[in-house]
């Protein structure tokens, strides 16, 4: 139908028709991708084959051909960050193969192009900008305050560990933070040990647990990486912290909090931050991610997991305590995420097919005496709290 469509190119839905039904019904049919994108380019819609490219890459992130196809039709469009983050996703999930190098280094001048042109925006932008900055802060109320639209480009300009390591500072003022050696060189050895492996050592990574007895955690840009005290104590082994601690990780590595701030119009605030209200700490923050990335966080956060030495179901075993116990009242962590059965379903795929370890180290009995030592202090902590109170 698609061949018979070509000879008839004053007819657009002879060839387009076919092509998207294609697609839809066998998307496992690669070629079909990509005569779509081509074709819908041809008839002057460049979004809508991007929309079809990137439909196609996350289904099948490993295909090399649809994977140029995406970077081609970024870069003809000039988004050099998107770009960039393609260039880089693909390298990180495949760094074995023979173009992974080249790969890297194509996301490395999409990412310079980038930040050519967020220089010259930054004048443009800068009126606009603050305005946006004072209405974000008036509606949201934002944790951080209002920034200009100059400071904010030239955080952008930073790149991602000047934004992380901003914001990280701001939170670490306003969030109770704990403090004890013991349990912060525990939870800094599992973060260190994971980011090793991460494929990202362009960032300086820091790991901070806040006095919050619920299972939380979020990522910031550059590896500044929150977590929970209740993170502790709801998990039952150091391989199920792991797993959610390299799934945060996993959001800094493929930059998904950048990319959200990024995607903004330099308004003053992230105001991709979320804040829920309750508990001891006040307002926590998580970023919104899109399914398909916090579908990618799982996957190669479990890579991660393995890569690292722990046993490879940490971070499925963590879900599925949480399923199971709190079906009525998910926690927050999962509250803003993809179904949680989902999740699992294809966690467990991942570990079958790819042959993952699931019997190596657990880690049980050194957690079980850092979890004692943290329900101790949480126990002061809420003590002091309703004193004040």
């Amino acid at each position: 139908m698609y061949q018979k469509g070509l000879k008839q190119p004053h007819l657009r839905s002879k060839t387009l028709a076919p092509l998207k039904l294609i697609t839809t019904n066998n998307p496992e049919f690669i070629p079909a991708h990509l005569r779509y994108a081509e074709v819908l380019k041809k008839y002057d819609k460049p979004t809508a084959a991007l929309q079809v490219l990137q439909r196609s890459f996350n289904l099948y992130p490993g295909e090399t051909e649809l994977v140029k196809a995406k970077i081609a039709s970024e870069e003809t469009a000039k988004k050099w960050l998107e770009a960039s983050l393609t260039d880089r996703k693909y390298a990180l999930f495949y760094p074995d193969r023979p173009d992974a190098k080249e790969f890297i280094e194509i996301a490395d001048r999409n990412l310079k192009r980038y930040r050519t042109r967020l220089k010259e925006d930054i004048t443009i932008n800068a009126i606009g900008g603050i305005a946006m900055g004072a209405l974000s802060y008036g509606v949201t109320g934002s944790l951080f305050g209002p920034l200009s639209a100059i400071e904010t480009s030239i955080l952008l300009l930073r790149g991602e560990s000047g934004v992380g390591s901003n914001y990280s500072k701001r939170l670490q003022r306003k969030l109770p933070i704990l403090k004890d050696n013991e349990i912060n060189e525990y939870v800094r050895e599992i973060g260190d040990r994971i980011a090793l492996v991460s494929g990202r050592d362009d960032f300086e990574y820091e790991f901070h647990l806040v006095m919050d007895d619920r299972l939380n955690a979020f990522a910031l840009p550059g590896g500044k990486i929150f977590i929970n005290a209740g993170a502790i104590l709801k998990a039952d082994s150091e391989a199920e912290l792991a797993g959610l601690i390299a799934h945060e990780i996993s959001h800094s590595v493929l930059s998904h909090g950048f990319q959200l701030i990024t995607g903004g119009n330099f308004t003053a605030n992230v105001t991709h931050f979320i804040p829920y209200v309750g508990g001891l700490a006040g307002n926590l923050l998580v970023l919104d991610y899109s399914r398909d990335m916090e579908r990618e966080a799982d996957l190669y956060g479990t890579k991660l997991l393995v890569g690292a030495g722990y046993a490879a179901d940490g971070l499925r075993n963590l879900m599925v305590k949480i399923d199971r116990e709190d079906k009525k009242h998910p926690p927050v962590w999962l509250s803003t995420h993809p179904n949680t059965k989902a999740r699992i379903s294809y966690l467990e795929q991942a570990i079958l097919d790819n042959h993952f370890d699931r019997y190596i180290y657990e880690g049980v009995s050194r957690h079980g005496k850092i979890k004692d030592k943290v329900a101790l202090l949480w126990a002061k902590h809420q003590e002091k709290f309703d004193k004040k109170n």
